[in-house]
């Protein structure tokens, strides 16, 4: 504007930058009420394969809606689709709702890890696979994977492999005082009381990578297709899974696999999570001093726990509390 008299100049020679409109956003999102239920039944790069109706004859591909910002969609929600809900090839459905869950499986990477990753919703039951020999079973991740069922809800159910490799029995008494129902499967046999338990149900399975994990749901669903890999020398198994899928049982339910893993933080989960699990000692935590991580002398000495007449299953109860504050046990 050199060599202009600023006083000669108006309104229509000032450039003035659009603003974002005086209409305030709403945060009212819309209700949807045509959207159709399905079932999330796996997960690729952004993309959501679900079972409309829970049928998995008709899937369709999705993508999360703007309007759920980071809401997470994993295996196993009941979500709400709209758009192109026909499950043609090139067609994209979107998600505009996810259904209240019934349980959630979730774990840390470690214990020390903030970020909390939910891997399974609305599961029923929980099969914690464990071989009883190659490689050998290791009780504090079976411990860790059954407080994260007790905080999530859902019912968890011991399934140890490899029978014939080594007898169950010392395992099995391990957790007898927990009332966890147990399932013993041989790699030279099928397994009649396994089909039978996820009949009808919804069941996630987890485990170390080379427990035989994979080979139980080509069992249980013969056109998985699922690779199994061989154990490695050194005793750590190889990873089959890379993402968790849900796969229908023939006479109906699904089976979940999940990849294997190494590790199965709980850093989401407090003290107070596991003993509410247990309703004989719920009422007594509550009289413990704040704080109270419920494991008794030396750590708690004012805990209260140890007032309950009767109380069978404290031991393991601690022995799982002690898990998540990474005590051995």
């Amino acid at each position: 504007m050199a060599g202009r008299d600023w006083r000669r100049l108006d309104e229509s020679d000032v450039r003035v930058r659009p603003g974002r409109g005086s209409r305030p956003r709403s945060k009212r999102r819309p209700e949807h009420a045509d959207a159709v239920a399905a079932m999330v039944v796996a997960v690729d790069r952004g993309r959501w394969t679900c079972a409309m109706g829970g049928d998995p004859a008709r899937e369709v591909t999705a993508m999360r809606a703007r309007e759920l910002g980071r809401t997470p969609v994993v295996v196993g929600d009941q979500v709400g689709l709209v758009g192109d809900v026909s499950g043609k090839p090139d067609t994209l459905a979107r998600i505009v709702r996810v259904e209240e869950r019934t349980s959630v499986l979730r774990r840390t990477a470690d214990d020390t890890d903030p970020y909390e990753r939910v891997v399974v919703a609305n599961a029923e039951q929980l099969l914690i696979v464990t071989a009883l020999a190659d490689p050998p079973p290791r009780t504090g991740f079976i411990d860790r994977c059954l407080v994260a069922c007790f905080a999530g809800g859902l019912r968890p159910v011991l399934c140890l492999t490899k029978a014939d490799l080594a007898s169950p029995d010392e395992l099995l008494a391990r957790y007898a005082d927990l009332d966890v129902p147990a399932l013993v499967t041989r790699h030279d046999e099928d397994s009649l009381p396994l089909a039978d338990t996820v009949r009808g149900r919804v069941s996630a399975l987890v485990g170390h990578s080379g427990v035989g994990k994979s080979t139980l749901v080509n069992r249980l669903v013969p056109d998985a297709e699922l690779a199994t890999g061989e154990v490695s020398a050194v005793g750590k198994g190889r990873h089959t899974s890379v993402a968790a899928v849900a796969l229908p049982l023939p006479d109906g339910g699904w089976v979940i696999d999940t990849p294997g893993v190494r590790s199965f933080g709980l850093a989401h989960i407090t003290a107070d999570d596991i003993v509410s699990a247990f309703p004989e000692f719920a009422e007594a935590a509550e009289e413990c001093p704040p704080g109270c991580g419920h494991l008794g002398p030396p750590e708690d000495p004012d805990c209260m726990l140890d007032e309950v007449p009767e109380a069978r299953r404290l031991r393991s109860l601690r022995r799982l509390l002690g898990s998540r504050a990474g005590l051995e046990t």
